[in-house]
């Protein structure tokens, strides 16, 4: 099943109230459908960052992506989540990961579980909100995204999120690593292999985060300047990596549709740096899709 295009901008930088209302109008008017807010630690707060944008923008929807799922208490998290999605009139999206960055949790007083243990916590916390994102009377429902790219996060989303968010990228120990285009393909068919086990009459979305875009007419040279951050990858596979998008507008727009075509990815995020240079292609695809 092919579903509509969606596109999302992260928004990561810090600024004053008047800097991120701007900023939350640029995206709504470069078209973007979803305005995003991520869990790190000098970033800003997802909540209050959510209910800013709601109040400065009126057609994009809001989520957190994701939220890190050790830093919440499942009945506070309820608490934030009815609330937000009140306050930003049910326009909330809410994402949860199981969080992958041991110096925040040490900065936080937080104990940095082993992997097991961090999915074991983000099972629990999904399973005690899944009335909350039902929606009680008088209160907005609110979709569900996770993040991850592990077996059991994939089982999970496969049973309750409306969206899978593949991240493209994985850590072996401290290093964090790309994924190559082949890699990414497994996991991807490994989702829906667990769909089906699930018995799922309707699939989730699939969400894929663009690491970098920039917008050249020379990919070679593009690619060089990401060399540094992928030692371990060639030039072609830098080219062929589904997280970088690199080339004219026509040529990235048509790097979007293929992945849709090849993988079913329809939800593309990319960082807020890069929310201008990806709007003549997210123009693009809205012109040439029907």
């Amino acid at each position: 099943m092919v579903l509509p295009f969606r596109f999302a901008v992260n928004m990561l930088a810090p600024g004053s109230a008047e800097e991120w209302r701007t900023r939350c109008r640029r995206a709504e008017e470069l078209g973007y459908d979803l305005i995003l807010v991520a869990d790190h630690l000098g970033m800003p707060a997802p909540f209050p960052s959510l209910v800013a944008a709601a109040a400065a923008t009126t057609r994009p929807r809001l989520g957190t992506f994701v939220l890190n799922a050790a830093f919440w208490n499942p009945v506070l998290l309820a608490r934030e989540v009815t609330t937000t999605a009140a306050l930003t009139g049910g326009r909330l999206e809410l994402g949860l990961g199981t969080g992958y960055v041991p110096d925040e949790h040490e900065r936080a007083g937080i104990p940095f579980l082993p992997p097991r243990e961090r999915v074991d916590h983000l099972v629990r916390v999904v399973e005690e909100l899944a009335g909350v994102l039902k929606g009680a009377e008088g209160t907005p429902g609110v979709g569900l995204t996770i993040g991850g790219n592990g077996n059991r996060v994939l089982r999970l989303a496969a049973r309750h999120a409306d969206v899978m968010a593949f991240s493209g990228g994985r850590f072996d120990g401290d290093a964090p690593t790309v994924l190559t285009a082949e890699e990414l393909a497994e996991r991807v068919d490994a989702f829906a292999e667990f769909e089906r086990a699930a018995g799922r009459a309707v699939p989730a979305e699939r969400n894929l985060l663009i690491q970098r875009v920039v917008v050249t007419e020379d990919r070679a040279a593009a690619a060089a300047g990401f060399r540094e951050a992928v030692p371990y990858l060639t030039e072609e596979q830098i080219l062929d990596l589904p997280i970088v998008l690199l080339g004219t507008v026509p040529e990235i727009a048509a790097q979007v549709r293929a992945l849709r075509e090849r993988h079913g990815f329809s939800y593309f995020t990319v960082l807020d740096g890069a929310m201008e240079a990806f709007g003549p292609v997210l123009a693009e695809l809205r012109r040439t899709t029907d």
